[in-house]
């Protein structure tokens, strides 16, 4: 247990700071789990994501969040007990590529740790988790904040035009976290820290399937 946690806390700290394991071996073990695991349209998907981070990198913040939020939401949505065999699955960006499908936390989720890997700072990024008004559900969307105090504006594969917060009032927020924390939505606008994302066991499980390629799922 001693060492599971090292290894998380660690893993914690290299996202937080950027750095996400993409380095030329982790690209090598990913797609090798694609490959063991998927068809050739898998492979394809990885390699024009891949291509996609690289042509955006040095382009206009918002030209770049526009370009993630419309590759991803061209994937298809499925619930995880249909996709995973169970009720609640954090699928990483490569499970998640893999499949070609998924659900809104799967969609929210490769949208973040791809903005992250084209260089956005991680406080400017958070993972939402709202009240779906209209649906009447619970739902996850992708928050980006231009600076601390800014409106955020929404990533959602429910609604693919990126929009300030205050042009989605179907969205009530719950909580959010990211690489370095975690907040708690106590009414609509306000948000208090109230500790760790390691509070969430499903963000814990998904990173270390992000950092051990032989963890992750397949088909």
């Amino acid at each position: 247990m001693l060492i599971l946690r090292l290894n998380v806390l660690l893993l914690l700290v290299c996202v937080t700071t950027g750095w996400l394991l993409w380095a030329e071996p982790q690209q090598r073990h990913a797609l090798n789990y694609l490959q063991a695991n998927f068809d050739e349209s898998a492979i394809r998907r990885y390699h024009a994501w891949r291509q996609l981070i690289d042509q955006q990198q040095s382009q206009p913040a918002l030209e770049q969040l526009e370009a993630v939020n419309r590759f991803f939401n061209l994937f298809q949505f499925v619930d995880d007990s249909v996709l995973w065999g169970q009720e609640d699955y954090w699928a990483t960006p490569i499970e998640f590529i893999g499949m070609g499908a998924g659900d809104c936390e799967d969609f929210s989720i490769a949208k973040y740790f791809t903005l992250l890997e084209m260089g956005f700072d991680i406080q400017k990024l958070r993972l939402v988790y709202v009240k779906a008004v209209q649906l009447n559900q619970f739902h996850m969307v992708l928050a980006y904040y231009e600076t601390p105090t800014a409106v955020p504006l929404i990533l959602d594969n429910l609604d693919g035009a990126i929009k300030p917060a205050s042009q989605r009032p179907d969205l009530i927020p719950v909580f959010s976290f990211n690489g370095q924390q975690l907040w708690l939505n106590r009414q609509r606008g306000r948000a208090e820290a109230v500790g760790s994302p390691e509070r969430l066991p499903q963000w814990v499980e998904l990173l270390q399937r992000y950092a051990h390629p032989q963890q992750r799922k397949g088909k």
